[in-house]
Parts: C-alpha cells; structure tokens; sequence
C-alpha cells in the first residue's frame, strides 16, 4: 500500500527536526573519532591507548542486531513513538557527553565506557530517526531530505571535530565539551514539537506484524539494496582512505591535510548533498544513483591516469579528493533516497539500517584492504583496482537500481 501526502508531516518541519538529529550524531562521532584523540595525545596518551578510541564505531556497524526489538517498540500498539525515542535518547547522549567532560581525559578506561555509551545511544536513536524519515519523507521530498541526513553529517562532524577543538583551544576541555552537550540538547528541540497521533504507516490491522531480519531479507528489494550499497561503496571507500597518506608522501604538509579534510571536505560534502538533490529531483533516485556511481567511476578513472601518466601533482590529486568527496555525497543522498523507497512502511528502521551496517561494514572492509594491499603492490595499482571494482558497480547498477526502486513509492 502507498501512502498518500496527506498522511505526511509538513516536510519542513520533518527537514529541521531530522537535520538537528543528524547534526548531533555526527557530532557525538567527531568528538570521539578526531577531537578526544587530539587532545588526549596533547597530553601524552600513546597512541595504542588512542587507537582503542575506534571502539566506539561498533555500535553504528551491529545495529541491525537490536533494531528489530527498537522498530516493536517504536510502532507498536497503534502508536508512533519515534519523538519520544528519539527525544530521550538524544538527551541521554547529551548527559553521557556532559560525563566525559566532567570524567576529563585521565581516567581513559571511565572516559571510554562514557563515549562508548553516547555512541550507542546515537546509533540507537538513528534506528528510530531513520524509520520516522522514511516514513514522513513523500518521495518528491527524499532528495531534499537526504541532504539534512548526509549534509547534517557532515556539519555534525565538522562540529564535533574543528569547531570543538577551536574551543577547547580558547577554553579547556571541560567548558568545551559541556558546551557540546548543550549544543545537542538545543539540537534536539525541533523534534520536541514534532507531534504524531497513530502509526504514520498505515497498515492492515488484521496482519500483524513484528519487525525482523527476517522479513526485512525475504525482500527482494532489501537484497539487492545491499548488493548494490556495497559494489557501489568498495571503490570510492578504497580510494578515500589513501588518498591522504598519498598525498603526504607526494610530499603535502599536516597543516595543508589538515583544511583538506576539514573545510573543504565539509564545503564539498555538502554541496555534493545539494548536487544529489538536485539529480533525484530532475532524474528520479534510480537514475540518479546510476548517475553518481558513474561519477564516481569518472574520478577513479582520473586519479589513475594521473599516476599513470606521472601527472599525479599536488594541485591536481587535491582536485581529484575535493572531487571524490563531492561525488561520494552525491552518491550518498542518491542511494538513500532510492533505499527510502525499498524500506517497508511495517518495519523502515529496520530495513534502512541494515542498509547502512552494509555500508559501515564495506567502508571498514574497504579502508584496511586498501591499506594492506597497497603496502603489498603500491598505490598505483590499488587505485587501479578500484577503477575495475567501480566498473562492475557501474554496470550493476543499470540493472540493479531499476529492480529496487518500487513504483508508486513507499509500500508496506
């Protein structure tokens, strides 16, 4: 069954209240994953201690395990409670963070516990967020909509990353961080006034239905959504991972990395949200998705004749990352749109989770066969792997994107 627009919330309101969401589990992750190590390393800490930091990224690659259970909860009994889950899980994230900057950064195993609960919370809360905007979502909104989930995740990064640690610069570390968990709290206020009566999903009362994997696998459309999210994601996700140790043995300065990976990627990121937008909205999400991953392919293709060719300068191998990191977020609003649209109305966060875990799991996957492959072969060669691997997913996906996009849109 399709669901009908009047049935939908206002998709402003949706796209402020999912945006702020998005922003501040991003957030939580660059905290985690780029500011407490820099500040820890500042004051000593080795760096195998640091390194256990990216324990915290488990959560956001096993939640498919638990969403089930959370999707039962959240719809069940004939009411929606995604803003009360969402709401309250986005203010325990915000006490977890207000923990760290009170445990500070000497007791590492308390610290660890303390960001390793507000990275499950946050992984938690996006099961429920994710369901609630594909429910809301009308599929002439995904495009648009998908820009505050990939767009917020970068400026969410960028937050929890430089911004944070401007303010711990010209503060400490306590001020700066409680900072941060006020920022999610004031964050999380849009969704305060999002208000649902019954389920949003409309669905048969004399079929009942318990979320699951298992439902969510017996689905063609879910199969081959994971088929595609990662053939489309081992090229690009190869390829990001070593461009920046490329670039530093081509000789780039840490400070000059360091605004490559930070402004400009957000810029680029985020005016890649806005590019992919724009293409599901000319093009529909399955032509646009087809379209990225060629994009995609474009950029590879580049990069290795470059190297090739002995072209492979500074400037121009900082084209091709400013390059990727647009098509990538491109590709990201392009397939989560055309994903929305393969996730049932019965169980949404369930079936749009196990999209992204594939997704988490191919970037790890994808970022230490790089890394080992290329100490075995060199750079040259894995890049130009990840032209033949982004060929394949090219091709797939003209046969693919077709078969997972569901006429009609949004179905039970």
């Amino acid at each position: 069954m399709t669901r009908t627009r009047g049935e939908q919330l206002p998709f402003l309101r949706v796209f402020v209240a999912i945006a702020g969401i998005y922003i501040a589990q991003s957030l939580v992750s660059g905290l985690a994953l780029q500011s407490v190590p820099a500040v820890m390393r500042s004051t000593g800490a080795a760096l195998d201690q640091i390194g256990l930091l990216y324990l915290v990224l488990i959560p956001w690659s096993l939640k498919f395990l638990w969403a089930p259970w959370l999707e039962t909860f959240r719809l069940g009994k004939g009411r929606n409670r995604s803003r009360e889950v969402i709401i309250w899980g986005q203010w325990s994230v915000a006490v977890l963070v207000a923990a760290v900057a009170l445990i500070g950064t000497a007791d590492f195993p308390l610290l660890l516990t303390a960001l390793s609960l507000a990275t499950l919370a946050a992984a938690t809360i996006d099961i429920a967020c994710d369901g609630f905007a594909v429910e809301q979502l009308a599929a002439h909104h995904r495009g648009w909509g998908n820009t505050a989930q990939v767009g917020g995740s970068y400026v969410g990064f960028m937050l929890g990353g430089g911004v944070y640690l401007w303010l711990v610069a010209h503060s400490d570390f306590r001020t700066a961080t409680l900072l941060l968990a006020a920022m999610i709290v004031v964050l999380s206020l849009p969704f305060v006034f999002v208000r649902l009566g019954r389920d949003p999903a409309p669905r048969d009362e004399f079929v009942p239905h318990t979320p699951s994997l298992g439902f969510a696998l017996k689905r063609r459309e879910v199969r081959l959504g994971i088929v595609l999210v990662i053939l489309a994601g081992l090229g690009p996700r190869a390829s990001s991972s070593l461009l920046g140790p490329y670039l530093i043995d081509k000789g780039l300065d840490l400070g000059t990395l360091g605004i490559l990976n930070g402004a400009a990627a957000v810029g680029a990121g985020v005016a890649g949200t806005f590019l992919g937008a724009l293409l599901v909205q000319a093009f529909g999400a399955s032509r646009a998705t087809v379209v990225a991953i060629f994009l995609q392919l474009t950029v590879l293709i580049s990069l290795t004749a470059l190297i090739r060719f002995g072209a492979a300068t500074i400037p121009a191998l900082i084209g091709i990352q400013v390059a990727l990191t647009i098509t990538m977020a491109v590709g990201f609003v392009a397939f989560y749109s055309l994903l929305m649209g393969a996730s049932s109305l019965r169980q949404a966060g369930v079936d749009f989770t196990l999209f992204q875990c594939a997704d988490a799991a191919c970037a790890t996957a994808s970022g230490l066969a790089a890394g080992v492959t290329a100490h075995s072969i060199g750079y040259a060669n894995v890049f130009a792997l990840t032209v033949g691997s982004s060929l394949i997913a090219a091709i797939a996906s003209l046969y693919l994107a077709r078969r997972i996009e569901k006429p009609g849109g949004l179905t039970e």
